[in-house]
């Protein structure tokens, strides 16, 4: 069989909601992360076969194909086509994964997958809140669907507390799960680990190199006093991804392409999988989604070395790592989304970016990333540092 290649993996870093990079219309930011991609890697724009953008509130500034939006705001020609994708927060890992299939059947050899989101300029639910007002349509779950399932509607915050009390997980379990996200973050962003992966964004003259969202100074008292998202429950903002806006790309191309373009990878994609189950627990999927995708990669969970588990709501990672018995010290080793922020959108490749480089920084080899996504999908990218 074919294989696919990753040549570059950039990210923008972090900005708070109304931070940063809230003066950043989405696609120019995007189109940086597309600039980035071709600056590094030296390859002519023109060679390009397609763009894959994943973005999850297809609304305002991020609708009327966003995608090929993002391609007419960066240096690539007009000639290069685009298309945007929603699998919710695993939207850009399957960017990748979709770029990959194209690589693996031989119908092309060059495409760039991406995300972006900026959840300031463009808010989360927008997309059916604003219909909502407007009183147009019922929204995205139906009478069936309702009946069916048992619910009014679905919701990640239901399904995070869910996976707390299935777990045994209570506040302080999430709270100090939260602090590590951030005294990892923290750590290596001061040592720099991140700088191979960021692309600095100008903001007022001066480039944006520092995820906005860490806490440098957190600790388990500040964490612990922020207020619960409901009476009786575990989660708080506090011990949940931070809102964030960003954008983020990988370069994927065939054996092929590297030859004739004299392109250096730096991973190789060993397995991709998504499966989906349970829409009401919601978040729960990456546990059979990553022992599908080790099974099928003929690895188990001790040849790993390290794990990018998106950290959406801390029940989410920490059930990941029990049920799986996976090393609490090789997951998210620069810290998460509790930190870093989730960029919706932007996160799959943002977290692939991140993953690459630090496996290459420590000379390990084999890395895995997956996401909780909405509707009870999950997406597993296992990959190969070269």
């Amino acid at each position: 069989m074919a294989e696919a290649y990753i040549v570059e993996a950039v990210r923008t870093a972090g900005g708070r909601r109304n931070g940063k990079l809230a003066g950043w219309h989405p696609a120019d930011m995007a189109g940086e992360v597309l600039n980035a991609i071709l600056d590094r890697s030296g390859l002519d724009p023109a060679v390009v076969e397609d763009v894959i953008l994943g973005c999850v509130t297809q609304a305002g500034e991020q609708s009327f194909a966003f995608a090929r939006n993002a391609v007419l705001a960066s240096k690539l020609p007009q000639s290069v086509p685009a298309v945007t994708i929603d699998r919710q927060c695993g939207s850009s890992q399957q960017a990748v994964q979709f770029a990959a299939q194209a690589v693996m059947s031989g119908t092309q050899d060059i495409v760039i997958a991406a995300g972006a989101e900026s959840m300031t300029r463009v808010p989360m639910f927008t997309n059916m809140s604003l219909h909502e007002k407007e009183g147009i349509g019922t929204g995205p779950v139906s009478p069936r669907i309702r009946e069916r399932f048992g619910v009014k509607a679905f919701s990640q915050f239901q399904g995070a507390e869910m996976i707390a009390r299935k777990y045994g997980f209570d506040r302080e379990n999430l709270d100090r799960f939260a602090l590590e996200s951030h005294r990892r973050a923290a750590a290596a962003a001061k040592a720099g680990a991140f700088e191979l992966e960021i692309v600095p964004l100008s903001v007022d003259g001066v480039p944006h190199r520092v995820d906005e969202g860490i806490r440098f100074d957190a600790s388990l008292e500040g964490i612990a006093s922020v207020k619960l998202l409901q009476e009786g429950g575990v989660i708080s903002a506090a011990n949940a991804s931070q809102v964030c806006d960003g954008a983020s790309a990988a370069l994927v191309v065939s054996e092929r392409a590297l030859r004739q373009h004299n392109l250096t990878p730096i991973a190789h994609i060993v397995n991709m999988t998504v499966t989906a189950g349970d829409p009401v627990i919601m978040l729960e999927e990456p546990i059979p989604a990553t022992r599908r995708a080790l099974q099928r990669a003929g690895l188990s969970i001790d040849d790993i070395d390290l794990y990018e588990v998106n950290e959406a709501f801390a029940p989410v990672p920490l059930a990941w790592t029990q049920a799986l018995g996976a090393d609490p010290d090789r997951l998210n080793v620069n810290g998460g989304a509790i930190a870093l922020g989730h960029p919706l959108g932007a996160s799959g490749t943002k977290l692939m970016a991140t993953l690459i480089h630090a496996l290459r920084a420590r000379g390990l080899r084999y890395g895995l990333q997956t996401m909780c996504e909405g509707g009870g999908i999950a997406n597993v990218t296992i990959l190969e540092a070269l």
